[in-house]
Protein backbone atom coordinates (compact mmCIF):
# COMPACT_ATOMS: atom_id res chain seq x y z
CA UNK A 1 0.00 0.00 0.00
CA UNK A 2 1.14 3.32 -0.56
CA UNK A 3 2.29 5.05 2.49
CA UNK A 4 1.95 8.51 1.57
CA UNK A 5 -1.20 9.86 3.02
CA UNK A 6 -0.64 13.39 0.26
CA UNK A 7 1.45 15.02 -1.51
CA UNK A 8 2.64 18.24 0.31
CA UNK A 9 2.08 19.10 3.77
CA UNK A 10 2.24 23.15 4.72
CA UNK A 11 3.70 23.54 9.11
CA UNK A 12 2.88 26.55 9.93
CA UNK A 13 5.95 27.80 12.11
CA UNK A 14 9.38 26.27 12.68
CA UNK A 15 9.42 26.01 16.42
CA UNK A 16 10.24 22.85 18.18
CA UNK A 17 6.21 21.51 17.67
CA UNK A 18 6.49 22.58 13.73
CA UNK A 19 10.04 20.42 13.28
CA UNK A 20 8.58 17.54 15.34
CA UNK A 21 5.32 17.68 13.12
CA UNK A 22 7.37 18.22 10.20
CA UNK A 23 9.84 15.37 10.99
CA UNK A 24 6.53 12.69 11.26
CA UNK A 25 4.85 14.23 8.12
CA UNK A 26 7.64 14.08 6.29
CA UNK A 27 7.25 9.73 6.60
CA UNK A 28 4.05 10.08 4.87
CA UNK A 29 4.24 13.07 2.33
CA UNK A 30 6.07 13.49 -0.48
CA UNK A 31 6.82 16.83 0.05
CA UNK A 32 6.30 19.28 3.77
CA UNK A 33 7.31 22.83 3.60
CA UNK A 34 7.64 24.66 7.32
CA UNK A 35 7.08 28.57 7.17
CA UNK A 36 8.13 31.13 10.01
CA UNK A 37 8.71 34.67 10.39
CA UNK A 38 12.07 34.33 11.44
CA UNK A 39 15.48 33.98 10.14
CA UNK A 40 16.09 30.02 11.53
CA UNK A 41 18.74 28.65 9.46
CA UNK A 42 21.50 28.26 11.65
CA UNK A 43 20.17 30.77 14.77
CA UNK A 44 21.78 30.05 17.77
CA UNK A 45 20.03 32.06 20.07
CA UNK A 46 16.92 33.13 21.43
CA UNK A 47 14.46 33.83 18.37
CA UNK A 48 12.05 36.73 18.19
CA UNK A 49 9.18 34.82 17.83
CA UNK A 50 10.06 32.94 20.76
CA UNK A 51 10.03 35.73 23.22
CA UNK A 52 10.37 33.25 26.26
CA UNK A 53 13.62 31.63 24.30
CA UNK A 54 15.51 33.52 26.60
CA UNK A 55 14.70 31.79 29.73
CA UNK A 56 15.40 28.17 30.99
CA UNK A 57 13.19 25.46 29.11
CA UNK A 58 12.77 21.69 30.78
CA UNK A 59 12.93 19.24 29.04
CA UNK A 60 10.96 16.13 30.83
CA UNK A 61 11.85 12.33 30.65
CA UNK A 62 8.81 11.34 28.44
CA UNK A 63 10.11 14.12 25.70
CA UNK A 64 13.81 12.61 25.78
CA UNK A 65 12.35 9.03 25.19
CA UNK A 66 10.61 10.71 22.36
CA UNK A 67 13.24 12.83 20.85
CA UNK A 68 15.78 9.59 20.86
CA UNK A 69 12.81 7.40 19.01
CA UNK A 70 12.65 9.98 16.32
CA UNK A 71 16.52 11.40 15.87
CA UNK A 72 18.49 7.95 16.83
CA UNK A 73 21.60 9.02 18.83
CA UNK A 74 20.26 12.28 20.02
CA UNK A 75 20.87 12.19 23.47
CA UNK A 76 24.49 11.36 22.95
CA UNK A 77 24.73 13.72 20.27
CA UNK A 78 23.86 16.81 23.11
CA UNK A 79 26.51 14.82 25.75
CA UNK A 80 29.14 14.83 22.58
CA UNK A 81 29.12 18.95 22.87
CA UNK A 82 28.68 18.82 26.18
CA UNK A 83 25.43 19.63 27.01
CA UNK A 84 25.05 18.00 31.17
CA UNK A 85 22.83 14.66 30.97
CA UNK A 86 22.16 13.08 34.46
CA UNK A 87 19.11 11.28 36.51
CA UNK A 88 15.97 13.04 37.04
CA UNK A 89 16.24 12.12 40.53
CA UNK A 90 19.95 12.06 41.29
CA UNK A 91 21.00 15.39 39.22
CA UNK A 92 18.06 17.86 40.37
CA UNK A 93 17.77 19.05 43.45
CA UNK A 94 13.91 19.33 44.33
CA UNK A 95 12.79 21.67 47.55
CA UNK A 96 8.94 21.99 48.29
CA UNK A 97 7.98 23.85 51.20
CA UNK A 98 12.29 24.46 51.82
CA UNK A 99 12.65 20.65 52.45
CA UNK A 100 14.47 18.70 49.13
CA UNK A 101 12.72 15.19 48.34
CA UNK A 102 14.96 12.37 48.71
CA UNK A 103 17.68 11.72 45.84
CA UNK A 104 17.10 8.37 43.96
CA UNK A 105 18.14 6.67 40.93
CA UNK A 106 15.23 6.94 38.76
CA UNK A 107 16.02 5.82 34.95
CA UNK A 108 14.68 9.33 33.46
CA UNK A 109 17.12 11.25 31.76
CA UNK A 110 17.33 14.97 32.48
CA UNK A 111 19.10 16.81 29.25
CA UNK A 112 20.14 20.38 30.39
CA UNK A 113 20.84 22.04 26.92
CA UNK A 114 18.44 25.43 26.89
CA UNK A 115 16.04 25.93 24.33
CA UNK A 116 17.96 27.79 21.62
CA UNK A 117 20.32 24.67 21.52
CA UNK A 118 17.68 21.78 21.82
CA UNK A 119 15.84 23.65 19.09
CA UNK A 120 18.80 23.92 16.79
CA UNK A 121 19.87 20.22 17.01
CA UNK A 122 16.13 19.08 16.35
CA UNK A 123 15.97 21.81 13.44
CA UNK A 124 19.61 19.83 11.70
CA UNK A 125 18.00 16.49 11.78
CA UNK A 126 14.68 17.93 10.26
CA UNK A 127 16.17 20.21 7.70
CA UNK A 128 18.72 17.28 6.65
CA UNK A 129 15.37 15.28 5.58
CA UNK A 130 14.99 15.07 1.35
CA UNK A 131 11.31 16.14 1.86
CA UNK A 132 11.29 19.10 4.15
CA UNK A 133 11.76 22.65 2.81
CA UNK A 134 11.92 25.82 5.22
CA UNK A 135 10.79 28.87 4.01
CA UNK A 136 11.68 31.59 6.48
CA UNK A 137 11.45 35.40 6.72
CA UNK A 138 7.82 34.18 5.69
CA UNK A 139 4.64 35.75 7.44
CA UNK A 140 1.70 33.51 7.37
CA UNK A 141 -1.32 35.74 5.59
CA UNK A 142 -4.13 33.12 6.18
CA UNK A 143 -5.44 29.90 5.45
CA UNK A 144 -6.72 28.66 1.55
CA UNK A 145 -9.96 26.63 1.26
CA UNK A 146 -12.49 24.82 -0.98
CA UNK A 147 -15.51 26.79 -2.13
CA UNK A 148 -17.98 25.58 0.05
CA UNK A 149 -15.21 25.95 2.96
CA UNK A 150 -15.45 22.53 4.50
CA UNK A 151 -11.59 21.93 3.37
CA UNK A 152 -8.40 23.83 4.29
CA UNK A 153 -6.31 23.37 1.03
CA UNK A 154 -3.23 25.45 1.61
CA UNK A 155 -1.97 28.71 3.58
CA UNK A 156 -1.35 32.30 1.66
CA UNK A 157 1.92 33.17 2.89
CA UNK A 158 4.01 36.55 2.19
CA UNK A 159 8.04 37.22 2.34
CA UNK A 160 8.93 39.76 4.79
CA UNK A 161 10.49 42.37 2.45
CA UNK A 162 8.58 45.62 1.47
CA UNK A 163 7.63 44.38 -1.98
CA UNK A 164 7.78 40.30 -1.93
CA UNK A 165 4.25 39.58 -3.33
CA UNK A 166 1.39 37.42 -1.61
CA UNK A 167 1.52 33.83 -2.67
CA UNK A 168 -0.53 30.72 -2.25
CA UNK A 169 1.14 27.36 -0.72
CA UNK A 170 -1.16 24.59 -2.20
CA UNK A 171 -1.60 21.69 0.24
CA UNK A 172 -3.31 18.69 1.27
CA UNK A 173 -2.58 19.06 4.68
CA UNK A 174 -1.77 22.43 6.79
CA UNK A 175 -0.46 21.81 10.36
CA UNK A 176 -0.55 25.10 12.61
CA UNK A 177 2.46 25.42 15.02
CA UNK A 178 2.64 28.94 15.45
CA UNK A 179 2.20 28.71 19.13
CA UNK A 180 0.33 30.75 22.23
CA UNK A 181 -0.09 33.64 18.78
CA UNK A 182 -2.35 31.17 17.03
CA UNK A 183 -4.73 32.79 14.71
CA UNK A 184 -6.68 29.18 13.92
CA UNK A 185 -9.43 30.40 16.33
CA UNK A 186 -10.08 33.88 14.50
CA UNK A 187 -9.56 32.16 10.86
CA UNK A 188 -12.17 29.35 11.56
CA UNK A 189 -14.73 31.83 12.64
CA UNK A 190 -14.20 33.90 9.71
CA UNK A 191 -14.67 30.64 8.30
CA UNK A 192 -18.21 30.68 9.45
CA UNK A 193 -16.91 28.33 12.02
CA UNK A 194 -18.37 28.03 15.68
CA UNK A 195 -16.21 29.66 18.08
CA UNK A 196 -13.33 27.50 19.70
CA UNK A 197 -14.08 26.86 23.93
CA UNK A 198 -11.16 27.69 25.69
CA UNK A 199 -10.30 26.69 29.24
CA UNK A 200 -8.32 28.89 31.15
CA UNK A 201 -6.49 29.32 34.73
CA UNK A 202 -4.91 32.59 35.07
CA UNK A 203 -2.40 33.01 37.32
CA UNK A 204 -0.31 35.92 36.27
CA UNK A 205 2.82 34.45 36.49
CA UNK A 206 6.37 36.56 36.07
CA UNK A 207 9.75 35.00 35.51
CA UNK A 208 12.45 36.70 35.24
CA UNK A 209 16.27 34.94 34.16
CA UNK A 210 19.54 36.58 34.74
CA UNK A 211 22.77 34.40 33.07
CA UNK A 212 26.03 34.17 34.76
CA UNK A 213 29.73 33.02 33.86
CA UNK A 214 31.49 30.41 35.28
CA UNK A 215 33.27 28.81 37.45
CA UNK A 216 31.49 30.30 40.35
CA UNK A 217 33.16 31.07 43.75
CA UNK A 218 30.37 28.79 45.38
CA UNK A 219 28.91 25.88 43.67
CA UNK A 220 26.36 23.71 45.13
CA UNK A 221 25.23 21.77 41.69
CA UNK A 222 28.72 20.60 40.95
CA UNK A 223 28.11 17.75 38.50
CA UNK A 224 24.89 17.61 38.93
CA UNK A 225 22.34 19.49 36.65
CA UNK A 226 20.05 21.92 38.78
CA UNK A 227 18.51 23.36 42.06
CA UNK A 228 14.40 23.86 41.90
CA UNK A 229 12.82 25.20 44.60
CA UNK A 230 9.50 24.54 43.46
CA UNK A 231 6.55 27.70 44.70
CA UNK A 232 3.75 26.44 46.54
CA UNK A 233 1.06 28.29 48.11
CA UNK A 234 2.90 28.33 51.48
CA UNK A 235 6.37 29.41 49.76
CA UNK A 236 4.87 31.21 46.71
CA UNK A 237 8.33 32.45 45.38
CA UNK A 238 10.20 29.69 42.50
CA UNK A 239 12.96 29.85 40.78
CA UNK A 240 15.19 26.77 38.83
CA UNK A 241 19.28 27.53 39.07
CA UNK A 242 20.72 25.47 36.42
CA UNK A 243 24.22 24.83 34.93
CA UNK A 244 23.94 24.90 31.22
CA UNK A 245 26.47 23.79 28.56
CA UNK A 246 28.55 27.18 28.93
CA UNK A 247 26.67 28.92 31.95
CA UNK A 248 24.65 29.10 34.85
CA UNK A 249 21.58 30.28 35.00
CA UNK A 250 19.21 31.69 37.32
CA UNK A 251 15.48 31.72 36.59
CA UNK A 252 13.13 33.41 39.09
CA UNK A 253 9.13 32.82 38.91
CA UNK A 254 6.63 35.30 40.87
CA UNK A 255 2.43 34.50 40.75
CA UNK A 256 -0.21 36.75 41.13
CA UNK A 257 1.47 40.39 40.45
CA UNK A 258 4.84 39.54 42.23
CA UNK A 259 7.58 40.55 39.74
CA UNK A 260 11.07 39.47 40.25
CA UNK A 261 12.99 42.60 39.26
CA UNK A 262 15.36 43.39 35.98
CA UNK A 263 17.80 45.56 37.76
CA UNK A 264 20.74 43.14 39.18
CA UNK A 265 20.24 44.53 42.75
CA UNK A 266 16.61 43.80 42.83
CA UNK A 267 16.97 40.47 41.13
CA UNK A 268 19.53 39.48 43.87
CA UNK A 269 17.40 40.54 46.65
CA UNK A 270 15.16 38.11 45.30
CA UNK A 271 17.23 35.34 44.82
CA UNK A 272 18.42 36.23 48.64
CA UNK A 273 14.72 35.61 49.58
CA UNK A 274 14.27 32.19 48.18
CA UNK A 275 14.03 28.91 50.32
CA UNK A 276 17.20 27.41 49.28
CA UNK A 277 20.30 30.00 50.64
CA UNK A 278 22.91 28.52 48.22
CA UNK A 279 21.56 29.54 45.14
CA UNK A 280 22.53 33.39 46.83
CA UNK A 281 25.26 32.31 47.87
CA UNK A 282 26.24 30.76 44.72
CA UNK A 283 25.63 34.37 42.75
CA UNK A 284 25.64 37.25 45.06
CA UNK A 285 29.18 37.58 43.64
CA UNK A 286 28.58 35.85 40.04
CA UNK A 287 29.42 37.70 36.70
CA UNK A 288 26.15 38.27 35.05
CA UNK A 289 26.42 37.59 31.17
CA UNK A 290 23.72 40.55 30.95
CA UNK A 291 20.83 42.52 32.21
CA UNK A 292 18.05 40.41 33.55
CA UNK A 293 15.08 39.68 31.67
CA UNK A 294 11.50 39.43 31.94
CA UNK A 295 8.68 37.84 30.83
CA UNK A 296 5.53 37.16 31.94
CA UNK A 297 2.28 34.65 31.45
CA UNK A 298 -0.88 35.79 32.42
CA UNK A 299 -2.71 32.47 32.30
CA UNK A 300 -2.62 28.96 30.89
CA UNK A 301 -4.86 28.07 28.01
CA UNK A 302 -6.58 24.88 26.45
CA UNK A 303 -8.25 25.52 23.69
CA UNK A 304 -10.74 22.54 22.81
CA UNK A 305 -11.28 21.67 19.31
CA UNK A 306 -12.44 17.91 20.32
CA UNK A 307 -15.47 20.17 21.34
CA UNK A 308 -15.80 21.56 17.95
CA UNK A 309 -19.75 21.06 16.02
CA UNK A 310 -17.75 21.44 12.93
CA UNK A 311 -14.32 21.40 11.49
CA UNK A 312 -12.66 21.84 8.14
CA UNK A 313 -10.72 18.83 6.98
CA UNK A 314 -7.25 19.66 6.36
CA UNK A 315 -6.11 21.16 9.10
CA UNK A 316 -4.79 20.21 12.47
CA UNK A 317 -3.83 22.26 15.25
CA UNK A 318 -0.19 21.09 17.59
CA UNK A 319 1.91 22.11 20.29
CA UNK A 320 1.53 25.87 22.57
CA UNK A 321 -1.44 26.34 19.40
CA UNK A 322 -3.28 24.17 20.96
CA UNK A 323 -2.97 23.91 24.70
CA UNK A 324 -0.31 26.71 26.59
CA UNK A 325 0.90 25.92 29.81
CA UNK A 326 2.30 27.34 32.90
CA UNK A 327 5.74 27.02 31.83
CA UNK A 328 6.69 27.06 35.40
CA UNK A 329 6.18 22.81 35.26
CA UNK A 330 8.95 22.41 31.79
CA UNK A 331 5.85 20.54 30.03
CA UNK A 332 5.34 22.62 26.74
CA UNK A 333 8.30 20.63 25.01
CA UNK A 334 7.59 17.51 26.55
CA UNK A 335 3.70 17.49 25.34
CA UNK A 336 4.69 18.81 21.48
CA UNK A 337 6.73 16.03 21.24
CA UNK A 338 3.88 13.26 22.74
CA UNK A 339 1.76 15.55 20.21
CA UNK A 340 3.68 14.74 17.74
CA UNK A 341 3.27 10.98 18.32
CA UNK A 342 -0.28 11.25 17.95
CA UNK A 343 0.17 13.02 14.46
CA UNK A 344 2.07 10.07 13.19
CA UNK A 345 -0.62 7.75 14.37
CA UNK A 346 -3.27 9.74 12.27
CA UNK A 347 -0.88 9.87 9.08
CA UNK A 348 0.52 6.60 8.88
CA UNK A 349 -2.44 5.15 7.23
CA UNK A 350 -1.74 6.59 3.87
CA UNK A 351 -4.86 7.94 4.48
CA UNK A 352 -5.82 11.81 4.99
CA UNK A 353 -6.27 12.44 9.17
CA UNK A 354 -9.46 13.12 10.44
CA UNK A 355 -9.77 16.16 12.05
CA UNK A 356 -11.91 15.02 14.55
CA UNK A 357 -10.76 11.87 15.71
CA UNK A 358 -7.12 13.52 15.96
CA UNK A 359 -8.15 16.13 18.15
CA UNK A 360 -9.94 13.79 20.27
CA UNK A 361 -6.94 11.80 20.47
CA UNK A 362 -5.25 14.53 21.22
CA UNK A 363 -7.21 15.34 23.97
CA UNK A 364 -6.32 12.29 25.56
CA UNK A 365 -2.79 13.31 25.76
CA UNK A 366 -3.26 16.65 27.03
CA UNK A 367 -5.46 15.56 30.02
CA UNK A 368 -3.15 14.70 32.29
CA UNK A 369 -0.30 17.61 32.11
CA UNK A 370 -3.17 19.77 32.10
CA UNK A 371 -4.66 18.59 35.03
CA UNK A 372 -1.53 18.82 36.60
CA UNK A 373 -0.28 21.87 35.86
CA UNK A 374 -3.71 23.29 36.02
CA UNK A 375 -4.44 22.06 39.49
CA UNK A 376 -1.14 22.83 40.69
CA UNK A 377 -1.96 26.44 40.02
CA UNK A 378 -5.05 26.67 41.47
CA UNK A 379 -3.86 25.37 44.77
CA UNK A 380 -3.34 28.97 45.25
CA UNK A 381 -5.60 30.83 46.57
CA UNK A 382 -5.93 34.02 44.15
CA UNK A 383 -5.39 32.24 40.75
CA UNK A 384 -8.32 32.37 38.50
CA UNK A 385 -10.08 29.15 37.32
CA UNK A 386 -12.57 26.41 37.63
CA UNK A 387 -11.98 23.87 40.97
CA UNK A 388 -13.51 20.42 40.50
CA UNK A 389 -13.66 17.64 43.02
CA UNK A 390 -10.87 16.16 41.47
CA UNK A 391 -8.54 19.45 41.99
CA UNK A 392 -9.23 19.83 45.48
CA UNK A 393 -8.83 15.85 46.25
CA UNK A 394 -5.23 16.13 43.94
CA UNK A 395 -4.39 19.27 46.07
CA UNK A 396 -4.98 17.83 49.19
CA UNK A 397 -2.95 14.71 48.47
CA UNK A 398 -0.09 16.03 46.45
CA UNK A 399 1.28 17.82 48.83
CA UNK A 400 1.34 14.94 51.27
CA UNK A 401 3.36 13.08 48.26
CA UNK A 402 6.03 15.91 48.47
CA UNK A 403 6.27 16.04 51.95
CA UNK A 404 6.30 11.45 52.47
CA UNK A 405 9.19 11.50 49.85
CA UNK A 406 11.83 14.11 51.62
CA UNK A 407 12.21 10.84 53.65
CA UNK A 408 11.36 8.05 51.40
CA UNK A 409 13.17 7.52 47.54
CA UNK A 410 10.40 4.95 46.37
CA UNK A 411 7.69 8.19 46.45
CA UNK A 412 10.53 10.54 45.04
CA UNK A 413 10.71 8.27 42.11
CA UNK A 414 6.93 7.72 41.77
CA UNK A 415 6.23 11.57 41.77
CA UNK A 416 9.14 11.85 39.15
CA UNK A 417 8.01 9.45 36.85
CA UNK A 418 4.28 11.57 36.72
CA UNK A 419 5.81 15.01 36.55
CA UNK A 420 7.84 13.79 34.02
CA UNK A 421 5.01 12.88 32.22
CA UNK A 422 6.33 8.87 32.01
CA UNK A 423 3.51 7.74 34.03
CA UNK A 424 0.15 8.84 34.47
CA UNK A 425 -1.19 10.79 38.04
CA UNK A 426 -3.08 8.14 38.40
CA UNK A 427 0.00 5.90 39.51
CA UNK A 428 0.39 7.86 42.92
CA UNK A 429 -2.95 6.55 43.75
CA UNK A 430 -1.78 3.01 43.74
CA UNK A 431 -2.28 1.43 47.11
CA UNK A 432 1.06 0.93 47.84
CA UNK A 433 2.20 4.41 47.09
CA UNK A 434 -1.08 5.87 48.83
CA UNK A 435 0.37 3.23 51.98
CA UNK A 436 3.63 4.81 51.73
CA UNK A 437 2.25 8.67 52.08
CA UNK A 438 0.09 7.74 54.67
CA UNK A 439 3.16 5.91 56.75
CA UNK A 440 5.52 8.94 56.21
CA UNK A 441 2.43 11.27 57.66
CA UNK A 442 3.09 9.12 60.94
Amino acid sequence: MDRYAGNHAVVLGAGIAGLLSARVLADHYRTVTVVDRDAVTGASGPRQAIPQGHHIHALLARGQQILDELFPGFTEELRSIGVPIGDFGTSLSWYFNGEMIKKTETGLTCVAAGRPLLEDRIRRRVTALPEVTVREHTDIVGLITDPDRKRVTGARVQGRSGDAPEELLTADLVVDATGRGTRTPRWLGELGYPEVAEERVAMDLTYTTCDFHGPLEFDPIGDDIALLPVATPAIPRGAIFARLPDRYSVSLTGLLGDRPPTDMEGFLAYVESLPVPEIYKAVQNAKPMGEPKMFRFPASIRRRYDRMSRLPAGLLVIGDAACVFNPVYGQGMTVAAIESTVLARHVANGEAPNPRRYFADLAKVTDAPWEMAASADLAFPGVQGRRTLKTWMGNAYVPRVQAAAVYDEELTEAFLRAAGLVDPPQALMRPSIVKRVLRGRR
